[in-house]
């Protein structure tokens, strides 16, 4: 059984997720640590909790999600795992910390290109690889059908969805990705998005103003 740490970092706002079992199997999405301060802290939950990272995950690769990939990396010597529309998006990163005044240091290691459809194990769980592009062109999302929940990203929040103005964002794509693969899940399903608190399936295709089922 999987439990959710939440980490809100980065002047973006942007959640960080640290997924972690009971043999201390842990993975971590869309590290979005940008001070040192932040950057201790995920270390030290890590640590505290005893935890053996085994997985780099990234929903997609807009800079305040990929703060923290080359700090991950060179930590616990992670390979990068990603959809392959998203390499681009990721390349791009350092350009846009330079617009937004947020400099860093972009991932540069092994890069793993996951597809819809693929499991994504962590000791005796499993995720679930749901492609959700909109957003971004090859954002993804993690599912667990056993525990009802599902990493989002910036797909679906609390009455709102993903911003559709940066390249390679779609409102039509953003919306047939909401309609085709999240409101299909069971209404209970918990949505962890990438900022903001938690949602169901079932409060947003009734209330999200956005995209209503």
């Amino acid at each position: 059984m999987l439990t959710i740490q939440t980490f809100t970092f980065n002047p973006l706002q942007e959640n960080t997720y640290v997924l972690y079992n009971e043999t201390g199997d842990c993975c971590i999405i869309d590290p979005g640590c940008y001070f040192a301060s932040e950057k201790i802290a995920l270390r030290e939950f890590i640590e505290t909790h005893q935890l053996r990272p085994v997985l780099l995950l990234n929903t997609h690769c807009h800079l305040d999600h990929v703060f923290g990939n080359f700090f991950v990396n060179r930590t616990w010597n992670l390979p990068l795992h990603l959809h392959g529309a998203e390499k681009i998006v990721l390349d791009r990163g350092p350009e846009s910390g330079q617009r937004w005044g947020l400099p860093f240091t972009n991932y540069d290691g092994p890069l793993l290109f996951i597809e819809a459809g693929d499991t994504i194990t962590i000791g005796q769980d499993q995720l679930t690889v749901l492609l959700t592009p909109g957003h971004s062109p090859g954002s993804v999302c993690f599912y667990s059908e056993k525990q009802e929940f599902v990493i989002g990203g910036d797909v679906l929040f609390r009455r709102s969805i993903g911003r559709t103005d940066l390249p390679g964002g779609d409102y039509a794509t953003l919306e047939n990705s909401i309609r085709t693969q999240l409101y299909p899940l069971p209404e209970n399903v918990v949505v962890y998005p990438g900022h903001g608190d938690p949602t169901t399936i079932g409060e947003e295709k009734r209330e999200n103003p956005f995209v209503q089922d």
